[in-house]
C-alpha cells in the first residue's frame, strides 16, 4: 500500500519511506490510500482472538507490502507484552488503562511500534537515522525508551523547560546512550515548530537523515488502533452502543481510533476531551479552525494549540463539517474541573485518575447527559504516579512507585538547555 501526502504536492510513498521521512517534502502528513474494512467475522468473533493476532489483522493491509508476515508477527508480539485492561468504575462507565508498558504511558504502543519497524528498515543500511521528536510530556520517555539501543538510530527529544513533571523528565533525560534531551525555553509548540523547522531545512536535510517519532509519522500513529480493538474485544458482550472519550492534545490517538471505527469496529461515537487548549472545541462549534498559544494546565500532555493530527480527523470524513459533528463531539475543561473529577472518581469509585484520565472523565459525563443508552470508556493514558504532586495534592492520599518509576528516581538528569532553532540545528550538525 502507498502513502499519500495531505496536501496533495508531493509523490507517494511506501510504508517504509513515509516512516523514514516522517513528514512528506510538501509538508504534508503521510495517509494510507485506503483503508479497507476488516470481514465481519473478524468482529463476531475477536473474543477468541489474542491481542497478537487481532493487531496483526488490523495493521497488515497497511505495512504487509514492506514487512514479512513473520517479521510483522515478531515486532507486534514485542510491542504488545503488556495488558490494556477495561476497568469498570460506574454504572455504563469504564475506563481503558494503557499505563502498564514500561514508561506507564499510552505512547509506549505506538513508540514501540515504531522503533522495532525503523529498526528493521535500518537493519541492511548503512546510513544512521537521526529521530527528531518534540514532546509535552509522556512522548519522550516513550520514545527514549523505545528506541533505547536501537543500532543505527539516533534519537533526539525537545522538551519544554518546567513544563513536564519530574517523572517525566527523568523518564527521557536519565537513559543516555543514543537518547539525547534537549531542555527548551519555551512552550511545547515551540519544541514542535523548532521539530517541523528541521524538517523543511534543505541545508540539514543535505547533511544528515531525519525522522520524526511524533504522531504525525504513521508508524506512531497507527498502532494506537490495536488498543482500541483489545477494549471492544473486553466490553463487546455489553451489547450498548458504545462511545470513546479520548483525553486529546495533538490528536493522533482518537484519530487511530476512528481508523478501527472504518475497519468495521462498532463504536457509535468518539469524544475529544480538551483541557483548556481549546482549538478543536471551538471549531466543532463554530466550523473554523483558529490555532492559538497552548497553555500550561495540570494535563500538559494535552497543552497544545495547534494539533497536527486534526487534518487527517477531517480528511477521514472527507472535510465534511456536518459528517464530522455526526461522529464527534469535543469539550474543554478547566484544570478546577479536572480536580474535581479527580477527587469525585476517587471518593465514588475508589479509583485514581491521573489529570488526563479525568478530562476524559469529563467529556464522557457531559455526553451521556443526552445519550444516557449508550456505554461509554474513557481512556487512561498515563499512570497517575507520573503525575504524582497533582494527584496526591488533589486527592489526600499517598501513592506508591510503580517498579517502572523507581528505577528512574535515582538516575542524574542529563540535558542540553537551548532557546533557538539555530541552537538545534547547530547542535544535530555538530553530532554528523
Amino acid at each position: 500500500m502507498d502513502f499519500y501526502s495531505l496536501n496533495k504536492k508531493a509523490p507517494n510513498v511506501s510504508f517504509k519511506e513515509a516512516v523514514i521521512q516522517g513528514i512528506a517534502p510538501d509538508k504534508g502528513l503521510y495517509f494510507p490510500e485506503s483503508i479497507t474494512p476488516l470481514p465481519k467475522s473478524f468482529f463476531e468473533n475477536i473474543e477468541t482472538l489474542s491481542n497478537e493476532e487481532i493487531a496483526f489483522t488490523a495493521i497488515h493491509q497497511f505495512v504487509n507490502a514492506d514487512i514479512p508476515d513473520g517479521e510483522l508477527r515478531k515486532i507486534i508480539k514485542n510491542v504488545l507484552d503488556f495488558d490494556f485492561p477495561v476497568v469498570e468504575i460506574e454504572d455504563q462507565i469504564a475506563t481503558l488503562e494503557l499505563f502498564h508498558g514500561p514508561t506507564m504511558a499510552f505512547k509506549d504502543v505506538g513508540a514501540r511500534f515504531m522503533a522495532q519497524c525503523l529498526g528493521y528498515f535500518s537493519g541492511n543500511e548503512s546510513n544512521e537515522v537521526t529521530v527528531l521528536v518534540a514532546t509535552s510530556g509522556d512522548t519522550g520517555g516513550a520514545v527514549a525508551n523505545g528506541f533505547l539501543g536501537v543500532e543505527g538510530v539516533k534519537v533526539v527529544i525537545l522538551y519544554p523547560s518546567g513544563k513536564v513533571s519530574d517523572i517525566q523528565e527523568r523518564q527521557l533525560t536519565t537513559l543516555g546512550r543514543n537518547i539525547t534531551a534537549l531542555e527548551v525555553d519555551g512552550t511545547f509548540d515551540d519544541c514542535q515548530k523548532m521539530v517541523k523547522t528541521a524538517f523543511l531545512d534543505e541545508g540539514l536535510l543535505q547533511k544528515m537523515q531525519l525522522t520524526s517519532a511524533n504522531s504525525i509519522n504513521v508508524a506512531r500513529w497507527l498502532p494506537q488502533l490495536f488498543y482500541f480493538l483489545i477494549a471492544y474485544k473486553q466490553i463487546k458482550s455489553k451489547g450498548k452502543e458504545l462511545v470513546f472519550s479520548v483525553p486529546s492534545g495533538n490528536f493522533g490517538n482518537i484519530c487511530a481510533g476512528m481508523v478501527a471505527q472504518r475497519l468495521g469496529m462498532p463504536v457509535d461515537h468518539f469524544i475529544a476531551a480538551t483541557n483548556v487548549n481549546d482549538t478543536v472545541p471551538e471549531f466543532m462549534q463554530s466550523g473554523e479552525y483558529n490555532p492559538k498559544p497552548s497553555s500550561a494546565t495540570i494535563s500538559n500532555a494535552m497543552d497544545v494549540g495547534d494539533p497536527s493530527n486534526f487534518i487527517r480527523i477531517r480528511h477521514l470524513h472527507h472535510d465534511d463539517f456536518d459528517k464530522l459533528k455526526e461522529n464527534l463531539s469535543s469539550f474543554p475543561f478547566t484544570d478546577e474541573e479536572t480536580r474535581k473529577a479527580m477527587l469525585h472518581i476517587y471518593k465514588t469509585s475508589q479509583y485514581i485518575a491521573d489529570p488526563h484520565g479525568a478530562v476524559g472523565y469529563l467529556g464522557l459525563q457531559k455526553y451521556l447527559k443526552d445519550h444516557p443508552e449508550t456505554y461509554g470508556v474513557f481512556l487512561e493514558t498515563a499512570h497517575p504516579v507520573k503525575f504524582l504532586d497533582v494527584v496526591e495534592d488533589t486527592i489526600g492520599h499517598t501513592l506508591e512507585l510503580p517498579p517502572q518509576i523507581k528505577k528512574v528516581m535515582g538516575k542524574e538528569k542529563s540535558s542540553i538547555k537551548i532557546g533557538t532553532y539555530e541552537e538545534l540545528k547547530s547542535y544535530l550538525l555538530k553530532r554528523e
